[in-house]
């Protein structure tokens, strides 16, 4: 018996479950939803703001007063922070606040320089030895050969370099980049090596070596841009490290001599000043120092966490 349809075996269908596959919220690009992540953590936002102003101040802090931080004033020997002299004055009456900012170019560029390096040498050295690894005895001899490099440069503490560069050379800011230059870039190129042997098994991989896409293509269109995320929170640790290398450094009397100004020397200056009262002296280059490694690290922690995937939600 053939059952016949009519109208009244059917029903409306309930409006609320059309909406079970509706989309919640449009599609983001990669870059907008770090962003956003970014924007989000309050920590590194402070981070970001702190190193603005940092580098602010580190450019034009110097022209804000009418001192120059070279300049001495022997009738104005350990003077308190006050309204005429913001951050006081030095045992050679030379303005603290434009002496400090003085400070801060030599140890941003030296962070800067230091994460140029990792950057260039590090990258590369890492992008090439990782690739090159299991693809037949050549491959393998550059892989080893790199890597070996790698493991005696990381073997030797850069205050040994700075030691031995000194024997030749004089104790100044080049002394510090070119010891930290061949040091310095030895962990980003494992970091890279070890995202490259991970890489460059997936898929996509494969399908550009299959339609013979050359080495260098595969290594610069494929591989280093999925490495960008490592590469940019590793880039924010190096400049911190490299500012603290040259402050302590300096502090040692290995670094910045005077009468140029770096955060390092200012503190190697006021030695046993806190017993004669003049705190201001050791206080603010020590902060300084302080401030710009929590910048660095707050804003990278926020970078950090906004590149992991498994954080998003």
């Amino acid at each position: 018996m053939v059952k016949v349809l009519n109208d009244s075996m059917f029903r409306p269908v309930d409006p609320s479950k059309l909406q079970t596959d509706e989309i919640q919220r449009p599609s983001l690009g990669v870059f907008k939803e770090t962003l956003l992540s970014i924007l989000k953590n309050k920590l590194a936002i402070i981070g970001l703001f702190l190193l603005v102003v940092i580098i602010f101040l580190a450019l034009f802090g110097p022209s804000m007063v009418p001192y120059s931080g070279s300049q001495q004033n022997l009738t104005n020997v350990n003077k308190a922070p006050s309204g005429e002299h913001w951050f006081g004055t030095d045992n050679l009456g030379r303005d603290m606040w434009s002496r400090t900012w003085q400070g801060a170019r030599v140890s941003l560029t030296i962070g800067f320089i230091a994460a140029i390096v990792d950057l260039v040498v590090g990258v590369i050295v890492g992008g090439v030895s990782g690739y090159m690894a299991g693809r037949g005895k050549f491959g393998d001899r550059v892989d080893s050969l790199l890597m070996r490099i790698v493991e005696i440069l990381y073997g030797i503490p850069y205050l040994l370099v700075v030691i031995l560069l000194m024997v030749i050379m004089e104790p100044g800011i080049t002394t510090i980049i070119i010891a930290l230059s061949i040091t310095g870039w030895v962990g980003m190129a494992r970091i890279i090596r070890g995202q490259i042997l991970l890489l460059k098994s997936q898929e996509y991989v494969l399908a550009a070596e299959k339609l013979g896409t050359s080495h260098v293509k595969i290594i610069m269109r494929h591989l280093l841009p999925n490495t960008m995320g490592i590469i940019i929170i590793n880039l924010t640790f190096t400049i911190p490290t490299a500012i603290f290398a040259e402050a302590f450094l300096s502090f040692l009397g290995l670094g910045v001599q005077a009468p140029f100004a770096s955060w390092g020397t200012m503190a190697n200056d006021s030695l046993g000043v806190i017993l004669s009262g003049h705190w201001w002296r050791l206080f603010f280059p020590g902060f300084m120092i302080a401030l710009t490694m929590f910048a660095f690290n707050a804003f990278g922690d926020g970078i950090q966490d906004a590149l992991d995937p498994r954080a998003r939600k």
